[in-house]
């Protein structure tokens, strides 16, 4: 079954800031790849670094690993945040993520909550597969 990720209408999903290099595997519509770096994501989308800005409202397929497994959704494009020297910061939303994904995603960002109020470093996100 598929779950189709509701930011809640008063509140933002907590974020996780990524302070390790995590690559995601970007997939666009017309079967073209690229890599980004994932600066932060929570259950409803993130935040990568990107070598050039994507089109606002471009559907895209994103994927990277955690320490949960891999995590593999479908994500609209948001407008680009800020350009850096690195590329530009380019958030986006997740529009449906499997169950088991879902599932991933969230144990992996309860255990780096869990790690945080225990005062513990954790690094539960690695690099991706392909898509």
């Amino acid at each position: 079954m598929t779950h189709f990720p509701q930011p809640h209408p008063s509140r933002r999903s907590a974020r996780v800031q990524l302070g390790n290099i995590v690559l995601a595997a970007i997939r666009f519509e017309d079967g073209q790849h690229a890599k980004a770096k994932l600066q932060s994501i929570s259950v409803t989308g993130g935040l990568l670094q990107m070598p050039s800005e994507l089109a606002q409202g471009e559907f895209v397929e994103i994927a990277f690993q955690t320490q949960s497994g891999p995590v593999h959704g479908m994500a609209e494009i948001l407008t680009p945040m800020r350009k850096t020297t690195a590329g530009v910061l380019q958030p986006f939303r997740f529009v449906a993520l499997e169950d088991d994904d879902h599932r991933r995603l969230r144990t992996s960002l309860d255990h780096v909550a869990d790690r945080h109020l225990l005062g513990l470093k954790s690094s539960v996100f690695n690099l991706p597969r392909t898509i």
